[in-house]
């Protein structure tokens, strides 16, 4: 049986989900989408329906489950209006605008005693990142002692302002880090470089394992994220993620895209297809609403950090028996 599948959201990543729905994840298809942008919906749907406004769409007989690309803003209504309707739901990082709008989202999917939520944190679904986690847990390294995160883009959009390096780029390292150790974070410090950038950031978790991160949003050079995980007997790390090497003018190595969505295109393709196994089985897979609101909490706190002394405890309070 295929599911039918809505979009909500059109640009960027809603454009990049509709195409993946339409062409390489078997089992679903692509229904219809909505977004503010009539004409931009109207070409990303290439044959779908339109729906004029979201809540339209998740009402719709013919849709069996929601993906969630619109602006930050709007996905704590949406996700709250999809577990009212008791429909499965894929929503795109962050779960809120904020960490009290996210908790509100828990505490619904909470009353409502089933699990329809799935956050966008589509590392976890990245080969590389699976690998390292496989290592990890088959204790080939010894115990975890540290685990070191670069995050870096060309340039910030210029919608970026003010903590938004933390809040909104930050947030992956957040999740693939509590995801890779499986520990909680309990501290973070926080410095910026001069000019408020790179940031680097320091946690660590209830095991006394240390994360470190640099987040530099300018970087220039293209998009670049990587990994290093130190055990007590050995570390990996991501590979290069090139699938060729380039020779030209006398110098040689590897590429880097402009953005994210080249150098995840798998991850997010595997993100569909497991999250369309999950929806038909009822088994949930990826990122949790729980995982989203805490990614969040945390965010928050570290940019409160950095407009203060730079340190701070790490609290987002007990994890509903619905996560376990």
């Amino acid at each position: 049986m295929s599911i039918g599948i809505g979009v909500i959201g059109t640009g960027v990543m809603g454009a990049e989900h509709a195409r993946i729905l339409r062409h390489e994840t078997p089992g679903a298809h692509l229904v219809g989408v909505c977004d503010a942008d009539a004409a931009r919906a109207q070409a990303v749907a290439s044959g779908a329906a339109v729906f004029s406004d979201p809540q339209s769409l998740i009402a719709s007989d013919r849709i069996d489950a929601i993906v969630i690309a619109s602006p930050d803003a709007t996905h704590a209504a949406l996700t709250r209006a999809c577990i009212e309707a008791g429909k499965p739901v894929l929503c795109e990082k962050p779960l809120a605008s904020s960490a009290a709008d996210a908790l509100d989202v828990v505490q619904a999917e909470v009353v409502l005693g089933r699990r329809l939520i799935q956050v966008g944190y589509m590392r976890r679904f990245d080969p590389g990142y699976q690998q390292i986690k496989r290592v990890k847990d088959a204790g080939e390294l010894g115990g975890p002692v540290l685990l070191h995160n670069v995050h870096r883009n060309v340039r910030a959009p210029e919608w970026f302002n003010g903590s938004m390096a933390i809040t909104n780029s930050f947030v992956h390292e957040i999740d693939i880090s509590r995801w890779l150790l499986g520990t909680e974070m309990v501290s973070a410090h926080v410095e910026a470089g001069p000019g408020g950038e790179p940031l680097m950031i320091t946690m660590k978790t209830d095991k006394n394992e240390i994360v470190s991160t640099e987040v530099f949003v300018n970087a220039s050079y293209g998009y670049h994220v990587h990994v290093e995980l130190v055990g007590r007997q050995g570390t990996v790390s991501l590979a290069p993620a090139s699938l060729t090497l380039v020779n030209r003018d006398r110098a040689g190595g590897h590429s880097y895209p402009d953005n994210w969505v080249p150098r995840f295109e798998e991850a997010y393709r595997r993100q569909m297809a497991e999250w369309v196994g999950a929806v038909k089985s009822g088994a949930p897979v990826g990122a949790s609403a729980w995982d989203g609101y805490v990614a969040s909490a945390i965010a928050e706190q570290i940019s409160e950090a950095l407009a203060g002394n730079g340190e701070t405890p790490l609290r987002y309070g007990p994890r509903p028996s619905l996560y376990d």
